[in-house]
């Protein structure tokens, strides 16, 4: 089956269980998988124009729902969180589309950015295995034994009532900082910093393709030393929503660049320049 739009020529089936390993083992560290498909679309199915990066969000849009809803049905959203990283990448999301169709339109070019998050992303994850890093984050790990002990324990029906202490309760929540309660013991961490790193991860995520979560989520655990069970609920929806304006940036960005020089007229001149220039009018088209 060939597909137009990407110039892409594959058994329909292929994608559709490729998506679905991911996604099913992703979901468990409060990501999508996004950030594995990517690659599989660009160097598997030889799809390699600009328009790959919106394709990879709307698979967020599709895949997230369900995960997030199991969260607020389990009372492990922890709300301030996610709003603070939907506040931060929303924003960077909207620039990284710039980035990437003004200056990645080039598949060699983006390929290595692409290349240069994923080492990133598995540099984080061989370093939380060490043992330096395991020391550091003993709480969240004895934390998160509790959790699965006593989650099985609910499961059985050997302890009821027990899942209100499952649930995340917010302590205090300002300007600067968020605490919260799980299972007994409290997390804090600083907002503002927070804030921060969402819009650079917004940044990184619009360009790639991805909401962020695939990169929030190791930093949440690692640097801020949160608990994977509460932060990956929120990491989820903001992935999720960040994904739904990133799409929409794609499509205005596109749109303006189909219509031409009237769009001149219809947006400042500034932010035309910057993304409407001489060249990029079929970016988003399969290359002959």
């Amino acid at each position: 089956m060939v597909f137009p739009e990407s110039g892409v020529e594959v058994f329909p089936l292929v994608p559709f269980i490729v998506a679905f390993i991911v996604s099913f083992f992703t979901s468990m560290g409060g990501i999508s998988g996004a950030f594995l498909l990517l690659p599989f679309q660009i160097s598997i199915l030889g799809f390699t124009s600009p328009a790959v990066s919106p394709t990879n969000l709307v698979y967020n849009i599709v895949a997230i729902p369900s995960g997030v809803y199991r969260y607020i049905r389990e009372g492990r959203m922890a709300w301030p969180l996610a709003w603070v990283i939907i506040a931060g990448t929303l924003p960077g999301v909207f620039i990284g589309a710039v980035f990437r169709i003004k200056y990645l339109p080039d598949p060699k070019n983006f390929k290595f950015f692409a290349g240069c998050v994923l080492l990133y992303i598995a540099i984080r994850l061989l370093y939380d295995l060490t043992g330096k890093a395991g020391l550091k984050k003993k709480k969240t790990l004895e934390l998160e034994e509790k959790f699965k002990e006593r989650s099985n324990q609910i499961r059985l029906g050997q302890r009821p009532g027990l899942e209100r202490k499952a649930a995340v309760r917010t302590v205090r929540f300002s300007f600067t900082n968020y605490t919260y309660e799980f299972y007994g013991e409290t997390f804090s961490f600083n907002t503002i910093i927070l804030f921060i790193l969402t819009f650079i991860v917004g940044i990184i995520g619009g360009t790639y393709g991805i909401g962020g979560g695939a990169i929030i989520a190791p930093f949440l655990m690692a640097i801020f030393g949160l608990p994977v069970y509460t932060i990956a609920g929120a990491a989820l929806l903001g992935t999720f929503l960040t994904s739904i304006a990133g799409v929409a940036f794609y499509t205005l960005i596109w749109r303006l660049l189909r219509i031409g020089c009237w769009a001149r007229f219809l947006v400042p001149a500034v932010f035309w320049e910057c993304i409407a220039v001489p060249g990029y009018k079929n970016i988003f088209r399969p290359e002959p």
